[in-house]
């Protein structure tokens, strides 16, 4: 078994620097708008940045002002099951305990992010209007 230091890039070229950081993994801006704090995601979200996002939504939430919540995936590479955990944990906040606050999740069906929602939802872990 070789060291991790000494991998190569997948065209044998040279030595693959190491494992990007957070931010090169995933990218999350919030805006408020006048009907609408929308919250626009890019990147991976797996047990690394799960977390991270759930933060951003959680504050987005707190700014809400009666506004919907608009989390954008359409530029979502990768959906792990944390992300999907974190992604349900929201909708039950945003019904049980933010008083029914509208949450609504963009997402492009020719993204890889959609499969794991339907499959979710074939298998009743998530709901949809």
């Amino acid at each position: 078994m070789k060291p991790a230091s000494d991998e190569r890039t997948p065209d044998g070229g040279e030595v693959a620097g190491q494992r990007p950081n957070l931010e090169q993994l995933l990218t999350v801006r919030s805006a408020d708008q006048d009907h609408a704090v929308i919250v626009t995601v890019e990147g991976d979200i797996d047990g690394l940045t799960a977390p991270r996002l759930r933060t951003v939504i959680a504050e987005a939430f707190g700014r809400l002002d009666g506004r919907v919540l608009v989390i954008d995936l359409a530029g979502v590479r990768f959906l792990g099951s944390p992300g999907l955990r974190m992604l349900r944990a929201s909708a039950e906040e945003a019904v049980h305990h933010r008083g029914g606050q509208p949450l609504r999740i963009v997402v492009d069906e020719t993204r890889p992010v959609i499969r794991p929602i339907d499959d979710a939802l074939a298998g009743g872990n998530l709901q949809h209007e």
